[in-house]
């Protein structure tokens, strides 16, 4: 890793020197997106970042399961060119979609097995951080200052932008560093959210679905001589009588990463025997059998969310130029559903093509806010899924009720229908808009099963 480095010779002045917060998914990313129109581009990360796949304090919940999906690989793959190879090289799973990935969920188990024709991979996240590093690490004009930690915003004495930031690196004095183009992409947010409250601006509105979810996790040997049809498994719950459920993932090095959780104070215990345990309650014995007799690589780690938040930056009238707001920064999904990374991806991507499009600087927040809508809209429609637990906190749709027999028709036709099979999977994996699951055809049929 390297600090910041000098100035060089850049034709636009408006767009000299970019700054990114946060060297995870989102702000690798983002980097990435901006340094193919920025003159250099410093991301600045509180922890020490290490140069192979480890896990990192600044990311507790990395040691738990992570699916890159699909539209986030294809995200990945329109920021660095051959990453898919990248990933491979590294010792990530290649799995066809459909195939290799075992889904048993209540009324199908298992769902039905079919080649959808598409290929996804799975790994550590850790794995995926270090490849991408990597990769962010071969522009010439992006430096990563680690041990650095962000203390606030500078705004223009009109407070109409964003004009530097300021930052410490462990005991020396704070530094001021003039930026075009802030990004938040720590998470929280809260840089921020305090920027706003210091210039009297409106805060974005925050929706909040409370699920209390909890899950526990552990790495085991996957024995060569595993020979069932999947490489995978993933154990839906019986919702709303019980939250519990698992992620058996194949990762790197011949190895499972486990993740079980239950939300509403349902989690799981952190000790080996009451975890397995746990893993024995499932609704079905598929994966406790798979490692019962698995040796154990690492100790149980345990990881608890709250909540799933929405900020509406799209709402605001007034945000200052050359600030914006990233992945979980913008919007929080339940990590059960594994759409964060590839979300963040998906941003990146979007904000890549504004910045290509040469969105003047003062347009560029809203358009921004508002071109990633479309991309939240599937994802964030299953974040609010969790609804069908009564526990949940948050104000529920009013077509609640509809919507969830909506799903269970639309399962069911997926069940006997190859290809809507396919168009559902697309729809969760990112690859297409959850608008089509309600074309006029398709919402017919799946109408009449209701």
């Amino acid at each position: 890793m390297h600090a910041p480095f000098q100035e060089e010779n850049m034709p636009d002045p408006a767009r000299s020197h970019a700054v990114v917060i946060g060297a995870g998914m989102a702000g690798l990313t983002a980097a990435q997106a901006i340094s193919r129109h920025f003159g250099k581009v410093t991301v600045i990360e509180r922890d020490v970042l290490p140069a192979e796949a480890a896990p990192r304090r600044g990311t507790p919940q990395c040691q738990h399961a992570h699916m890159l999906l699909a539209g986030g690989l294809k995200a990945l793959q329109t920021l660095f060119p051959g990453f898919e190879n990248d990933l491979a090289e590294a010792g990530a799973v290649k799995i066809r979609a459909g195939k290799d990935l075992r889904f048993e969920r209540p009324g199908f188990d298992p769902f039905p097995i079919r080649d959808l024709g598409f290929d996804i991979f799975s790994m550590s996240r850790p794995l995926l951080e270090a490849v991408t590093r990597r990769r962010v690490l071969q522009a010439p004009n992006i430096g990563i200052c680690m041990r650095s930690r962000v203390t606030g915003l500078v705004a223009s004495r009109d407070a109409r932008r964003i004009k530097a930031i300021r930052y410490e690196t462990g005991d020396e004095p704070a530094v001021t560093v003039e930026a075009d183009l802030v990004v938040e992409a720590s998470g929280r947010c809260g840089l921020t959210l305090q920027l706003l409250e210091e210039l009297s601006l409106e805060r974005p509105e925050e929706t909040e679905i409370g699920m209390d979810q909890a899950y526990a996790s552990t790495i085991v040997e996957r024995p060569i001589d595993h020979n069932a049809d999947w490489l995978g498994n993933i154990v839906l719950p019986s919702a709303p009588a019980s939250s519990r459920g698992a992620f058996l993932f194949p990762i790197e090095s011949q190895r499972w990463l486990l993740s079980v959780g239950g939300n509403h104070g349902d989690a799981p215990p952190g000790d080996r025997a009451g975890f397995m345990d746990f893993v024995r309650s499932l609704r079905t014995p598929t994966i406790y059998d798979a490692v019962k007799d698995a040796c154990p690589l690492t100790d149980i780690v345990r990881y608890q969310l709250p909540c799933s938040t929405r900020r509406h930056f799209e709402r605001l009238e007034s945000f200052p130029t050359g600030l914006l707001a990233i992945g979980d920064a913008f919007c929080r999904f339940n990590p059960v559903f594994g759409q964060g990374m590839s979300v963040a991806a998906q941003e990146a991507v979007i904000l890549d093509r504004l910045l290509a499009e040469d969105v003047p600087e003062e347009r560029l927040a809203r358009d921004f806010f508002a071109a990633i809508q479309n991309t939240i809209a599937a994802p964030w429609g299953v974040a609010v899924s969790d609804f069908v637990y009564p526990a949940t906190r948050g104000v529920r749709p009013a077509d609640f009720a509809q919507r969830l027999q909506y799903g269970i028709a639309l399962t069911k036709l997926a069940a006997d229908d190859p290809e809507v099979h396919r168009l559902t999977v697309e729809v969760s994996q990112l690859l297409k808009p959850q608008a089509a699951l309600r074309e006029p055809a398709l919402a017919a049929r799946v109408m009449a099963l209701m």
